[in-house]
């Protein structure tokens, strides 16, 4: 059986903050507003762009925060001369180089994306986020004692910073550290409790074998995101570790409602009927498994002892 870790959190923009001026206009609130979606962004910072209505550091953080709309567009290459362009307007400005951190990490350029960091860093070593941006980088590295003094800087900067926290658990928990581990993501669930908080911490209470304490938090993650199939798959298989096949074949029933695709709730939900004694259901949810992985070993040695391979 397997239930996938949870993504680590995305990392974090930085949104400019250059100078007031006594105009701006509502383009200029737009291409700086912190409420503004990716699409807003990327309209009015063109529009300030285009009508070259600012200049110098406004305009560089113009180009950053449009940078920035184009990064969560996922349009990479043109964030990336955005930002490019912003670093040669003011190349003492930090918005730019963490916001092409984001795009190097994104596009698993891992080094150019740490450099770009260190010298967001370097201008300005107060922002929390650039130092939990850093940390994501070095630990999809395999630097996991980089990340974690990077984590410990961002929560030292901002005590508040959930997804710190959660990033911090992370890497505590694949150093096999779960005390430290359950402590984070029980922060980050104070601070910001949702769908991942849990099923981060039910994980570690899993992979701890306090498996009612991870039912329970599986159970808030169904709680917070109903029709999400991650929350309704991880309960089934902890129902099913406990003895509780109907319990786990409910879960699982609900988890292929939500996402018909995960090849392991069908072989689970298979596992739950054989133990039923619901044969003909058990070898079409392992067949269903084998039509989606081929060559899964687990529902082949299933449907094997069914005779039905």
């Amino acid at each position: 059986m397997r239930v996938p870790l949870s993504l680590m959190a995305l990392l974090a923009a930085l949104i400019s903050t250059a100078p007031a001026a006594a105009e701006g206009g509502p383009a200029w609130d737009a291409c700086v507003g912190l409420t503004s979606t990716p699409d807003q962004r990327v309209k009015a910072c063109s529009s300030v762009i285009d009508t070259k209505s600012e200049s110098g550091r406004r305009l560089a953080g113009a180009y950053c925060n449009r940078g920035h709309g184009l990064t969560e567009k996922r349009e990479l290459d043109a964030a990336l001369s955005d930002l490019d362009e912003a670093v040669r307007l003011a190349p003492d400005y930090a918005c730019p180089y963490n916001n092409r951190g984001r795009v190097y990490s994104f596009k698993r350029d891992y080094d150019r994306a740490i450099a770009d960091y260190d010298q967001a860093i370097k201008l300005d070593p107060s922002l929390g986020l650039v130092y939990n941006n850093r940390g994501e980088s070095r630990f999809n590295k395999g630097d996991l004692d980089g990340a974690l003094a990077d984590f410990d800087a961002a929560i030292k900067r901002d005590p508040n910073y959930a997804m710190a926290y959660g990033n911090r658990g992370l890497v505590s928990y694949r150093k096999h550290d779960m005390a430290h581990a359950i402590a984070d993501y029980t922060m980050r669930i104070k601070l910001a409790p949702d769908l991942l908080a849990y099923i981060d911490r039910g994980n570690v209470y899993r992979d701890s074998e306090q498996l009612d304490r991870a039912a329970a938090d599986y159970g808030e993650a169904i709680r917070l995101a109903p029709t999400d199939a991650r929350g309704w798959r991880n309960r089934g298989m902890i129902r099913l570790f406990q003895g509780d096949n109907k319990g786990g074949l409910s879960d699982y029933d609900k988890a292929l409602q939500y996402d018909p695709s995960d090849v392991f709730s069908w072989n689970n939900r298979g596992q739950a009927r054989l133990r039923l004694g619901d044969k003909q259901g058990a070898i079409a949810d392992f067949r269903k498994a084998l039509e989606l992985k081929p060559g899964l070993s687990s529902a082949q040695e299933s449907l094997r002892k069914l005779g039905a391979l």
